[in-house]
């Protein structure tokens, strides 16, 4: 990497952690600690929302995820604005009424502190496991470009966790605003440069239609399968309940809203967030699908992860280096026939010929296949646990072929939105276990330590989990959302429950909740063994508060009229 690569990576950094521990150095009230002081406007809290769902991750891994899959990945987003109405017209309304510093706080009020506690351990549980893959992710930036030892990455988590501890939620909001300046502006910079260097071989339009023939252009796929992750149906149904979930019960993003001046400010940062959100995601997978067309007139790796492919090559690991030598060789060849093919289609398509695109699509996706063939012959040299590279993909483009002062500009992009999400899960973590889980009654000053050493236990424990376990899940963005839908449906469906069922009290909830979360692990646990077929991972959200939801209500009908607090504020 060069001085200006350095320069533009450090200089971004250090600056926004510098601003973010002086803002808020001397500013350890209750109120601003735990929730912001509730004095951001409505365009902070927005900032600070989109801020909170982006990470190191969605740089790094959705570029791949189109890549390899094309843009179908967009559909899990389309029940996002379904899911922001709801909670503009529901949820928001009755946190602020109540006056609560967490989520779970409010189903306390609702149920009673056995489901108060439950329901916040649900949260924590699932995630510490995400704030931990978090945290891995910059561990592949930093030595995939730099060469950086994977214990030295964590530099980047212990500054967050500095400036978390110190400032609490204000100090979350006061950097997530310069975080998201350098997103947006980085993502737009890379967009650009990807779009200029297939310039030179085609134009913007040629290339979506590239793509389209290879199958690359899926924004919209209507087949109702349940097998299939991504589909039309999957994203608004069980999409709307896992954004419903993550943006109405998540303590990470309740937290951004809830630090707004009033009610309407949080509402009007999450309607920014559902007027930013799709085409944000749209851009940085399209990005990685406008790379898969460059790598069909242009050479690629037969790995994407280059420290393994060289010490496949040196025999460091796997065999004595010679079969390894042989798959990239014939990855090579195979590379040269994918650039005749794609250009063959290319001209194709210039000419308006659909027999002749229809023939050369056919014959490069021979030739895919065989390159795909060749990629899986190669992995299967590696240790298991470290055959995937879907990850790396984007970054070993950029590193290629991106100019000096734009790979430090991404770098500088992708850590920030990694700092920025890390920050506002240990902030939700750390004051979920105090207020909600060991339940403090200290004064004010005593929950604001409890809540920064909390936030240096969860950094550690995050830390811990990325260098001996992250290394484990394959394609990142997935597995965020994967773990999620684990836990949210549940959670979601607790959280229902609270809202429109007014005669189901905690008792009930309580039962139907542990029976929910018992058959969405079963079920994922038997995928795993191949005992049953697989279902999207996206239905575990609307499965999960439906056995809710009937199981309250039966458990209700079955049990004492009265067995908790009277809910009569839910109205």
């Amino acid at each position: 990497m060069s001085a200006l690569d350095w320069v533009v990576l450090l200089g971004t950094l250090l600056l926004i952690v510098a601003y973010g521990t002086w803002k808020t150095r001397r500013d350890h009230t209750r109120e601003n600690y735990l929730r912001g002081g509730n004095t951001d406007r409505w365009w902070v809290v927005g900032f600070s929302v989109v801020a909170t769902q982006l990470s190191a991750v969605t740089f790094l891994s959705t570029p791949g995820q189109g890549y390899l899959d094309g843009m179908r990945f967009v559909q899990f987003y389309f029940g996002l604005p379904l899911a922001m109405i709801v909670i503009c017209l529901v949820f928001i309304p009755l946190y602020y009424k109540w006056n609560v510093f967490t989520a779970y706080e409010f189903i306390g009020k609702r149920f009673g502190p056995r489901m108060r506690g439950f329901t916040a351990v649900l949260f924590l549980i699932q995630r510490s496991l995400a704030a931990g893959i978090t945290i891995y992710a910059p561990s592949i930036i930093l030595s995939k470009v730099l060469g950086v030892p994977f214990a030295w990455t964590f530099a980047i988590s212990a500054l967050v966790i500095l400036y978390t501890t110190i400032g609490g939620a204000k100090a979350v909001s006061a950097t997530q605003t310069q975080q998201m300046t350098v997103i947006f502006v980085g993502m737009l910079v890379v967009m650009a440069l990807v779009v200029a260097q297939l310039g030179e071989r085609m134009s913007f339009v040629e290339s979506l239609h590239v793509a389209g023939a290879m199958g690359h252009m899926n924004v919209i796929t209507t087949g109702f399968d349940p097998n299939d992750k991504y589909t039309l149906w999957s994203g608004l149904l069980g999409g709307f309940f896992l954004q419903l979930a993550y943006f109405g019960t998540d303590q990470s993003q309740v937290g951004r809203y809830l630090s707004g001046r009033n009610s309407r400010d949080a509402k009007l940062g999450l309607i920014f967030n559902a007027l930013v959100k799709i085409p944000m995601q749209f851009l940085v997978l399209l990005t990685g699908v406008l790379v898969f067309v460059f790598h069909l007139f242009n050479a690629s790796p037969v790995h994407w992860n280059a420290e393994n492919l060289e010490r496949l090559k040196t025999g460091v690991i796997g065999h004595n280096g010679d079969e390894a030598v042989a798959i990239e060789a014939m990855h090579a060849q195979n590379d040269v026939a994918i650039t005749e093919r794609s250009t063959a289609l290319l001209e194709a398509i210039r000419a308006h010929n659909d027999a002749a695109v229809e023939v050369s699509t056919a014959e490069l996706e021979v030739a895919m296949t065989r390159d795909g063939a060749l990629r899986d012959e190669l992995k299967a040299l590696l240790p298991e646990g470290e055959r995937r590279d879907d990850d790396h993909i984007f970054l070993s483009y950029a590193v290629a072929n991106l100019p000096k002062g734009i790979i430090g500009l991404l770098l500088a992009v992708m850590l920030c939105a990694s700092m920025s999400t890390t920050s506002a899960e240990l902030n939700a973590l750390a004051s979920t276990t105090v207020l909600d889980v060991m339940k403090s009654d200290a004064n004010g000053a005593g929950q604001v330590r409890a809540t920064q050493w909390a936030t240096l236990a969860y950094g550690g424990l995050a830390m811990l989990f990325a260098a001996s376990v992250a290394t484990w899940f394959g394609n990142l963005i997935q597995a965020v959302n994967e773990i999620g839908s684990l836990f949210y449906g549940t959670i979601l469906g607790i959280f229902l429950v609270a809202f429109f069922l007014k005669r189901v009290h905690g008792s009930a909830v309580f039962l139907a909740a542990i029976i929910s979360e018992t058959v969405i692990i079963s079920l994922y646990a038997l995928q795993k063994m191949e005992v049953i077929g697989t279902i999207g991972f996206l239905w575990y959200n609307l499965i999960a508060p439906a056995i809710v939801v009937s199981l309250s209500l039966l458990f209700q009908a079955a049990l004492p009229k009265r067995d908790g607090p009277e809910p009569e504020f839910i109205s």
